[in-house]
């Protein structure tokens, strides 16, 4: 890795959805320093941004000086300040922008821009020690098939219209399930699911290397409307999107030959979901390894993590006044000239 060769800390922000996140993160192990998570659950219906960033503004500040309490270090010890400022909600992001500016001006340090969806495949190669694998990248607001080529990730495949992550909350939410979303690990869904069956004429749609959920949804929904049991549907939804995101992951890597996968995002916790693509991989002699489920959803070691990558590969640091969120940031867009490498090594 050409940059600098130095030993190195680096401190992670996280704040593009309902996770406020502070990661701290060194370059020689045992590598995590802390990982601090301020989660903000909706009592009733959906996440409303507004409502998210005003969570956001109150905790931001205890949840930094609680990640250093629990690194054993102090502003003085932190090389550089890594962030991520894109894709996500617009007000979200500021918060956790507006924090990174305001240390990185205090302090005197460099400001590290990262995209949170190279974050999460960085923090599946480290976690799994898969170091060239196809990702499937599941979660609330994103759903595609990623792959490493000439310097940057490349989208395989990805969805047309909705993520996975939100059909199963919409759909959870629309037929009286959820909030919460998720109780000790598991979704609403999933749950749900427990004791279904399959039932016909609910959509499955693949196109070429594309899914699509929003008819699913639709047609899910009015299943229950039309007094379908609510276990029956809630399995055949479950059993539709996750084979379709599988389907398309194994033409993947029949497409690129790449003889590791992975699964990261939120949506990557689901055991079903996992035990899906290890079939399917033992099908193809492909090396599959699951990524511990604390680190599947959002968190500021995965921004910490790549933000420190960045920085000791030479990725010039923005000025506190560069550094801006862009909302629909593709994580096709970004260089990341560290690959293969991840901390610890090739």
């Amino acid at each position: 890795m050409e940059g600098r060769d130095d030993d190195a800390i680096v401190l992670g922000i996280e704040s593009t959805a309902h996770t406020f996140g502070v990661g701290i993160v060194a370059s020689k192990p045992p590598y995590i320093l802390s990982d601090v998570r301020r989660n903000y659950k909706p009592k009733s219906g959906g996440i409303l941004p507004r409502e998210v960033a005003q969570f956001f503004s109150t905790v931001a500040g205890e949840a930094v000086r609680t990640a250093l309490e629990e690194a054993g270090v102090t502003m003085r010890d932190v090389d550089a300040i890594a962030v991520a400022l894109g894709p996500g909600m617009g007000p979200a992001l500021r918060v956790g922008a507006t924090v990174a500016r305001a240390l990185a001006s205090k302090y005197s340090k460099p400001l590290v821009p990262v995209n949170h969806g190279v974050a999460h495949i960085e923090i599946a190669r480290f976690l799994t020690g898969l170091r060239d694998p196809l990702a499937l990248y599941v979660s609330g607001g994103t759903t595609m098939v990623v792959s490493y080529l000439d310097g940057r990730y490349r989208v395989f495949g990805e969805t047309l219209d909705i993520a996975l992550g939100n059909l199963l909350d919409t759909f959870a939410r629309e037929i009286g399930i959820a909030p919460p979303y998720v109780v000790q690990g598991r979704h609403a869904v999933d749950v749900c699911a427990e004791k279904g069956g399959f039932i016909e004429d609910l959509p499955y749609v693949v196109k070429g290397q594309d899914v699509s959920f929003s008819g699913l949804l639709t047609a899910a929904i009015r299943a229950v409307e039309r007094g379908l049991d609510k276990a029956d549907v809630c399995y055949t939804l479950r059993e539709i999107s996750y084979s379709s995101v599988i389907e398309v992951a194994e033409r993947g890597l029949a497409h690129t030959g790449k003889g590791e996968f992975v699964l990261t995002g939120g949506v990557a916790a689901s055991a079903l979901l996992n035990e899906k693509a290890s079939k399917m991989t033992i099908l193809h002699e492909v090396k599959f390894r699951r990524i511990p489920p604390r680190y599947a959803g959002d968190n500021g070691v995965m921004i910490a993590l790549t933000g420190l990558l960045a920085y000791k590969s030479g990725i010039r640091p923005l000025r506190p006044v560069d550094a801006v969120v862009r909302q629909r940031w593709r994580l096709d867009r970004v260089d990341v000239p560290w690959y293969p490498m991840t901390l610890g090594g090739y």
